[in-house]
């Protein structure tokens, strides 16, 4: 059976001459007595043959007879023919006013559209019909294809007739086939031109399947074939096989990249922003000597290599986010005024293979062009951790480009590259090895000079009362980063502005810091009476037993106000900066979290201790669990570290051993705090009253409240 290409099929059937003279035949000879083709009987798509117009008409108006037109011929072999038919104009007048009148009567539409094609007029029949206001049926279809052909639309004929099987189904395609076998029959015979191949006009028909092939068989066993003793062998292509051909060649040219747009040269060109000086950096005094040396290389470096130096190819940032390792970065080479090209790790990978590679590639050569010029990539654990021999190859194609082009560079070419992680721990060895990155600059949390260094910098452009203490302000915000100071100056703004002062206050520098630490209130929460007084005396207790016990943090703030997740919450901050802590420390932690959860116990009875103490307990039970584990604080334990892994290849005795000595520690706690709620019982009831009354109460209100005084506000 022969095989077609659907493309060239199109394309053969679209550049056909206006005469499509080629007859589709069947044969009902037995397959046993000969092979031969015999022409069965053929019938046009739509009569449509072109009455001539007399001859003593044409003799006085000098034109000639006009030829027989078939359904698919558009022009005539006499150039100076009549165009239109001759008819009665008054007529088709009349026959459309009447289709507009009765606009859903589909005979009234076919009646128009035939005197149309008579009067030679398809162009009028195709913009009416696909206007689509008018109602139609298989006439007026039959009618609208012959129009198509007449005006040299061929190629639209095989998609309106499709359309037209997938909505009517086989239920159509019967008169439709036998008119379009018949049509192309008698185009064939009126022509002299050369005959289109026979299997073309088949694999037309033949398109829609078994559909229009059944349809072909009914209209020649109406002439008498298809009997038991004649029957009738029709050939149907299929276009499966081409289908599949194109598939399979389209998802070749999209996975070789032949049909992607080309990648854009402006997504490596470096970044034009306001220059970002050490100036503006504070409080990373010890980065920022570390970093002066590139600058300087940067600016001059005949200093560095005259002499045999070599500059670092790669540094290293690494430390807690916030603390401004990216601002770093951007300092470097807006002090050394060079190009600054900046990509995220994570901008690298996407579904495609090799796409990570080729992204470092493009990078770096950038990077080159514009020497000398500082590549910066941050969050590099995101293409850079440890690989796993388990791991597919493609998976690590990124990494390992990344290590080459490190590898490659050239000490005095005058490229810098600069990343930033906040876990270098995450990171291949063989990255942050020296030759690729031959510094680590740990970028850590401010201290208190540095936090005022830093308010004093974001606090230049705001407007702020002459009352305001820096200084208090860097005091009482330990462990807070760059980010988190620069957004508590902007909260206070904010919250200035909106109680439509003029001058930032130190009560809202106050507020914005327990914004940041406590969470936003909840003013709207609808508490009962009930649960407002049990929490009050749950944070009386956590502020009873941090006053009291000793090696605890001073207290802040008291609060019954819902904030964030909690219904209540007592605030410690440390005087100074702390970096370690002593045994002692932690066991007054492990204390003054067990003091809520005492105090309901004291007050409300054991059956009535609420939840409120779930997050006390898992806080007591982590510090006490690290004490054991980790630093060694318990005796019968020893100084022994024990990491969840190692837990696992313990014995039975080991195990319950620091288990007990954890337990140990937390119901020892407790018991401390029973001691000093029943000790100082008086005081429990003034805090949770005052709680009740006021709400909040800072640190200076609290020692009031227990010493009998009353608070002044």
């Amino acid at each position: 059976m022969p095989q077609y290409d659907y493309h060239k099929l199109c394309q053969q059937f679209t550049k056909m001459t206006p005469l499509i003279r080629t007859p589709v035949l069947y044969t009902s000879a037995k397959p046993a007595t000969t092979m031969a083709w015999k022409p069965s009987a053929l019938r046009s798509l739509v009569s449509l043959e072109a009455t001539p117009i007399p001859n003593h008409l044409a003799s006085k108006r000098g034109w000639h007879s006009l030829q027989q037109r078939s359904a698919f011929s558009t022009t005539s072999s006499n150039p100076a023919a009549f165009p239109f038919r001759f008819g009665n104009f008054r007529k088709l007048a009349k026959l459309e006013q009447e289709a507009n009148t009765f606009a859903q009567d589909p005979n009234k539409q076919a009646l128009l559209y035939r005197e149309w094609l008579r009067a030679k007029n398809p162009q009028a029949l195709i913009t009416r019909f696909e206007r689509g206001n008018f109602a139609n049926n298989e006439e007026c279809w039959q009618y609208y294809i012959a129009a198509l052909a007449q005006t040299g639309q061929a190629e639209a004929i095989l998609p309106r007739i499709m359309q037209k099987l997938g909505q009517h189904g086989e239920a159509w395609a019967e008169p439709a086939a036998k008119a379009a076998v018949e049509n192309l029959t008698a185009a064939a015979n009126n022509s002299t031109n050369k005959a289109v191949p026979k299997e073309l006009i088949q694999q037309i028909i033949a398109s829609r399947g078994q559909s229009i092939g059944g349809v072909a068989a009914n209209a020649t066993i109406a002439s008498g074939s298809g009997i038991k003793g004649n029957p009738i062998y029709v050939v149907v292509e299929e276009v499966t096989y081409a289908f599949c051909i194109l598939t399979i060649l389209s998802l070749a040219l999209e996975n070789s990249g032949l049909m992607k747009t080309p990648t854009s040269q402006t997504e490596y060109e470096p970044i034009h922003q306001q220059s970002v000086k050490f100036d503006d950096v504070q409080g990373v005094d010890e980065a920022k000597q570390e970093l002066e040396e590139i600058v300087q290389f940067l600016r001059n470096p005949q200093k560095f290599t005259e002499l045999g130096g070599k500059l670092p190819k790669g540094v290293l940032l690494t430390g807690p986010p916030g603390t401004g390792k990216t601002m770093l970065a951007r300092a470097v080479a807006g002090e050394a005024n060079v190009p600054f090209f900046f990509m995220s790790g994570s901008e690298f990978d996407e579904m495609y293979v090799g796409v990570g590679a080729r992204r470092v590639r493009e990078l770096f050569a950038a990077a080159r062009a514009k020497a000398p010029s500082i590549v910066f990539i941050d969050e590099i654990d995101a293409i850079g951790s440890k690989r796993n021999p388990k791991d597919q190859s493609y998976m690590k194609q990124t990494l390992n480009q990344l290590l080459v082009d490190l590898d490659g560079f050239s000490q005095t070419e005058g490229v810098i590259f600069i990343a930033a992680t906040n876990f270098p721990e995450l990171l291949d060895k063989a990255l942050v090895r020296p030759g690729r990155f031959d510094r680590h600059v740990n970028v850590p949390l401010p201290d208190v000079r540095g936090r005022i260094q830093i308010l004093k910098h974001h606090m230049k452009n705001i407007m702020f009362a002459a009352d305001v203490d820096i200084s208090v302000a860097a005091r009482g915000t330990p462990g807070f980063s760059g980010a988190d100071l620069a957004n508590l100056v902007n909260q206070a703004a904010i919250q200035a502005s909106r109680e439509g002062s003029r001058e930032v206050t130190a009560k809202h520098l106050e507020y914005s810091k327990d914004k940041i630490i406590m969470g936003a209130e909840r003013k709207s929460a609808v508490i009962t009476e009930e649960n407002k007084r049990i929490t009050a005396y749950h944070e009386g207790g956590h502020t009873l037993v941090a006053y009291f016990t000793p090696g605890a943090m001073p207290l802040h703030k008291a609060t019954i106000i819902p904030r964030g997740s909690a219904l209540g919450m007592t605030v410690q901050l440390p005087e100074m900066d702390k970096d370690s802590f002593t045994k002692k420390e932690y066991l007054a932690q492990i204390d003054v979290c067990m003091g809520g959860r005492v105090a309901e116990e004291m007050i409300f009875g054991d059956d009535n201790v609420t939840s409120g103490a779930h997050s006390d307990i898992v806080k007591a039970t982590d510090v006490a669990r690290r004490m054991v584990r980790y630093f060694g604080m318990s005796a019968k334990v020893g100084p022994v570290n024990y990491d969840d892994e190692d837990m696992q290849l313990l014995s039975t005795e080991t195990k319950v051993l620091i288990e007990n000595e954890i337990k140990d520690l937390v119901m020892g706690s407790e018991s401390r705090a029973k001691e000093i709620l029943t000790t100082h019982r008086d005081k429990l009831d003034r805090l949770a009253k005052a709680l009740v009354e006021y709400e909040t109460l800072t640190s200076d209100e609290i020692k009031d409240v227990m010493a009998g005084r009353p608070i002044s506000r």
